[in-house]
């Protein structure tokens, strides 16, 4: 078998195993969203076919409730407080990572390292084992049923890696901007901002949109942080459809195609910064 073979026989493997992990990863969303234009009677005996005919009226009564479901538990409500909590975590988020990645790259001091390594022992930590120490700090602060109770939980838990994608970008940027600055009279501070922050905008926006698919699944903070019903984020919105005796899965399904769409929008258009942030370097000389 000559190289000519190979490479054919491997491009072919290749495109094939693309292709298993393409149907792999949409087929979940095909369901979900086919089986948003069904009615129960349909999933029950055709789950993975074409609705016939599509039943609009799941997602009419889900965009247009009741005046009494949209009081308490409407898709909109719920929608406001996701991009609420998701606008104060991002914001959070990025100005300490942007703070501590900044300190870690282009300032020293004493026990620098011992101090970062710190930090990133919280990737070693997933959010399920400090649930119970974080609930009963929370109640201590009188933060629970709160959205900034929500909010200071996401941004800490993304802070070890943000920090270490920030730092590492924040390293490569030329230490002559820097001395250029400090000549003009400008500051530590005023360098990150003027300079730094603009510099990193692909790696800003990947953390930015990293927290946004975070902050926009998160389930378990919500569920166990919040009491009132109209604080509920849309991951909470799905147990509306959930019954003592069943489970509408069509609503489901059309909740859950409706919420993902402005997650997709974002990052379909955030694709390309996104790809920068975690591929590319700092501008150098």
């Amino acid at each position: 078998m000559n190289k000519t073979n190979t490479n054919v026989i491997y491009k072919t493997l290749k495109i094939i195993f693309l292709v298993l992990i393409f149907i792999y990863t949409i087929f979940p969303l095909y369901v979900m969203f086919m089986g948003g234009f069904k009615s129960i009677g349909q999933l029950r005996s055709d789950l993975l076919g074409i609705p016939n005919p599509p039943q609009f009226s799941t997602f009419k009564r889900i965009l247009f409730p009741s005046a009494a479901t949209f009081s308490n538990f409407s898709f909109w409500r719920s929608l406001g407080n996701s991009l609420l909590i998701l606008a104060g975590t991002v914001v959070i988020d990025v100005v300490l990572c942007c703070l501590t990645g900044f300190s870690f790259a282009r300032i020293k001091f004493f026990g620098r390292e011992f101090l970062y390594n710190y930090i990133l022992l919280g990737l070693l930590f997933p959010l399920a084992v400090a649930i119970l120490p974080m609930y009963l700090q929370m109640r201590d602060i009188h933060l629970l049923n709160t959205y900034t109770g929500i909010m200071l939980p996401q941004a800490a838990f993304n802070l070890a890696f943000h920090t270490m994608l920030t730092r590492s970008f924040f390293e490569q940027i030329p230490m002559d901007l820097e001395e250029a600055a400090t000549i003009d009279g400008c500051g530590k501070l005023g360098f990150l901002i003027r300079m730094v922050v603009p510099l990193s905008k692909p790696i800003i926006t990947t953390i930015a949109v990293l927290t946004l698919v975070g902050s926009w699944n998160q389930f378990l903070l919500p569920l166990l942080f919040l009491d009132d019903q109209n604080k509920y984020t849309l991951p909470l919105g799905i147990m509306k459809f959930q019954g003592e005796h069943g489970t509408d899965w069509s609503q489901v399904m059309a909740y859950l195609t409706l919420s993902l769409i402005p997650a997709i929008i974002f990052y379909v258009f955030a694709q390309k910064q996104i790809v920068a942030g975690l591929t590319s370097g700092a501008v150098k000389e």
